[in-house]
C-alpha cells in the first residue's frame, strides 16, 4: 500500500478510477506519507549545479577548439599530398617518407578524438565520453613512454638523426619538403652538410661527376651571403664551391656541418622542450578531468 502511494504522482489518467480505493486504504492503515519532489519520484534527472554546467560548456568548447585544429592539420596534410602528387599511383611508394603524411595522421587522430568529446558532451553520451577519456590517456601514455625512450636511447637517437639528415641530403632534389627543411636548417644554424660542406658530394646532382650545371656545387643555403645586392636571392652562389680549397671555399660558404650545430641547439633548448611537453600533458589532463566530471554528472557511480 505504501508503494502504491509513492507511485501516485506518476500514475496515468487511466488509474484515476482507483483514487477512492487508494484513499480508503491510506486512511485505514494510517501510514504517514512524506512529501517528496514529484521530479524525484518520477525518475527525472536532477538539475545540474552551476559548476557542472560551466564544466560542461567549457569541455565542449575545449574539444571544439582541438577539433578545429585537428581538421586544419588534416587539411594542410591532404593539400600538401595533393599539391605534390604523392597520392598518384606511381608516387605511392615514397608516401611513407613524406613529411605531409605526419600532418594527415596527427590531424586525423586529433579530430576523431575531439569529435568524440564534443558529441559525448553535447549528447550526454557515456560511451563517447569513455572513448574520449581512454584515447587521451592512451596518447598521454605513448608520449610519456616516447620521452623515456628518448632519454634512455639518446645516443642511438643521435645516430638515427644523422641517418635521417643524410637521407635528406641524398633526396634533396626529389622532395620539396625535405629541400625546404634542409635549407631552413642550414640558414638558421649557418652550417652546410652533416660534418662539413663536402658531404654534398654524396648527392648525385652536386657530385663533381654529375653532368648538370650543379656539379661540384652546394645549395644556396650554404652561402655566407645568399643575397645578390642585398635584395635578390642568388641561387647560384654555391656553384663550384666543391672545386675550391678550404681556404677559398670558406670565403663563399659555411664550412662546418649541421650535426654539431644541431646538437648544441638541442642542448640549449632542452628546458623549453621539456616545458612544452609538460604543457601538452597538462592540456590533455585538463580535458580528461572535465570529461570525467561530465561523465559523473551523466552516469554517477552507484
Amino acid at each position: 500500500q505504501a508503494s502504491r502511494l509513492v507511485e501516485l504522482p506518476c500514475s496515468s489518467s487511466s488509474d484515476n478510477d482507483d483514487e477512492d480505493d487508494d484513499g480508503w486504504l491510506a486512511g485505514d492503515t494510517d501510514i504517514p506519507t512524506a512529501k517528496q519532489d514529484p521530479r524525484v519520484r518520477c525518475g527525472a534527472p536532477p538539475e545540474l549545479s552551476t559548476f557542472s554546467q560551466c564544466v560542461r560548456h567549457l569541455a565542449f568548447l575545449w574539444n571544439l577548439l582541438f577539433l578545429l585544429l585537428g581538421l586544419l592539420a588534416l587539411a594542410v596534410g591532404v593539400w600538401g599530398l595533393l599539391a605534390k602528387g604523392s597520392l598518384r599511383g606511381d608516387r605511392l611508394a615514397p608516401l611513407g617518407s613524406d613529411p605531409m603524411l605526419l600532418f594527415v595522421l596527427v590531424g586525423l587522430g586529433a579530430s576523431s578524438v575531439s569529435l568524440a568529446g564534443c558529441l559525448g558532451t553535447l549528447r550526454s553520451s557515456p560511451c563517447l565520453l569513455r572513448f574520449f577519456v581512454g584515447a587521451v590517456l592512451a596518447f598521454v601514455g605513448l608520449e610519456v613512454l616516447g620521452g623515456l625512450l628518448l632519454l634512455a636511447a639518446r645516443h642511438r637517437l643521435r645516430d638515427a638523426l644523422r641517418d635521417a639528415l643524410f637521407l635528406c641530403l641524398l633526396r634533396y632534389h626529389d622532395e620539396p619538403d625535405l629541400r625546404f627543411l634542409v635549407d631552413e636548417l642550414q640558414r638558421s644554424l649557418q652550417c652546410c652538410g652533416l660534418g662539413s660542406y663536402r658531404d654534398w658530394e654524396t648527392n648525385p646532382y652536386f657530385n663533381c661527376s654529375a653532368p648538370g650545371v650543379q656539379a661540384c656545387s652546394v645549395p644556396a643555403s650554404c652561402c655566407l651571403d645568399p643575397w645578390q645586392n642585398g635584395t635578390l636571392a642568388n641561387t647560384q652562389c654555391g656553384f663550384g664551391a666543391l672545386r675550391l680549397g678550404d681556404m677559398a671555399a670558406g670565403a663563399v660558404v659555411h664550412l662546418g656541418g649541421c650535426m654539431a650545430q644541431l646538437g648544441a641547439w638541442l642542448r640549449s633548448q632542452a628546458g623549453g622542450i621539456a616545458a612544452s611537453a609538460a604543457v601538452l600533458v597538462l592540456v590533455e589532463a585538463t580535458g580528461v578531468l572535465m570529461a570525467l566530471k561530465v561523465l559523473e554528472d551523466i552516469a554517477p557511480v552507484g
